[in-house]
């Protein structure tokens, strides 16, 4: 472990020293989230985010040749007696997680300490070859793995057959979110979770893969979310989406060097933090408009 950990970190260092485009947009997030930090603390976290992001991609490299043992054994859980309450209420499970720890890891111990149907809801990856690998690494211990698009109805199926779903929901598309506070400023989120609460009444428990300070995996199993029942279904939405973003928010907080900043979460309404995507987005646009032209001519 300590080996893998160590060659993933230079790895990151290596990723860190070269990718320009990524480091800029990690720290732009950072400044943005953490205003009150020191361009000094912003420029360690992005290593120490660059390190992490090296010893999550050996880990998972690793995590294709362990067994369900190895797996179990390699993870520690904190909260495990909610876990299993929450599995005991016989209403289905909503798990909520993120991009942050080794959400990889997290999802096959999700899927070896159950002994229920598991649906998982994932993005698609756009590199047909390592959307191939990626699903036979997730589906391996009995998961369940659906795209996004359209997957409401066999989310509302699985909860009401008494099964788990999980969701990542700290990234989401600007045409079917809800928008929310994180980090003080306004981005869209995803209702699914919410929705299917309140819909299912089925418990929302947020759930995250830590690696601690040691290289230990942990699973910290939050408190089942208080859902909020106000009768106004678009508010309540609204309301308890927000506490599901809190939740995540809380423990990004906690470990913001583990999450995954290269994304770029707060492009719908500070577009001037990616300048450079703005630009290529742009100048896709005008391609778009020239072959559209040339085809009516």
């Amino acid at each position: 472990m300590k080996h893998a950990i160590a060659l993933g970190r230079i790895i990151g260092t290596l990723a860190y020293m070269i990718d320009a485009p990524h480091r800029r947009i990690v720290r732009r997030n950072l400044r943005l989230a953490f205003p009150d930090w020191s361009p000094e603390k912003i420029r360690q976290t992005s290593k120490r985010f660059y390190k992490h992001l090296g010893a999550t991609f050996v880990e998972i490299c690793q995590l294709a040749t362990y067994s369900k043992s190895d797996v179990i054994a390699r993870v520690r859980v904190v909260g495990a007696e909610r876990w299993q309450r929450a599995l005991d209420s016989n209403q289905g499970l909503i798990l909520v997680s993120a991009h942050l720890g080794n959400w990889e890891f997290g999802s096959q111990y999700t899927a070896c300490f159950m002994q229920k149907p598991t649906l998982g809801v994932v993005k698609k990856i756009r590199f047909k070859p390592f959307n191939q690998w990626v699903h036979k690494l997730r589906t391996r211990f009995g998961i369940n793995i659906i795209y996004k698009k359209g997957a409401l109805p066999d989310m509302r199926q699985a909860l009401r057959r008494n099964g788990v779903v999980g969701l990542l929901v700290d990234q989401s598309r600007r045409k079917e979110g809800v928008d929310v506070n994180f980090f003080g400023h306004r981005v869209p989120v995803t209702p699914a979770a919410a929705f299917l609460g309140l819909r299912c009444k089925s418990p929302i428990l947020p759930i995250f893969c830590i690696r601690e300070a040691s290289g230990q995996l942990t699973v910290h199993v939050d408190h089942p979310l208080n859902i909020k029942w106000s009768g106004d279904l678009r508010a309540d939405v609204q309301a308890n989406t927000q506490l599901i973003t809190d939740a995540v928010e809380r423990m990004i907080r906690k470990y913001p060097e583990q999450w995954f900043w290269v994304h770029k979460r707060w492009k719908k309404y500070y577009p001037h933090l990616y300048p450079e995507y703005q630009l290529r987005r742009q100048r896709r646009k005008e391609r778009e408009e020239r072959r559209e032209q040339r085809m009516a001519e």
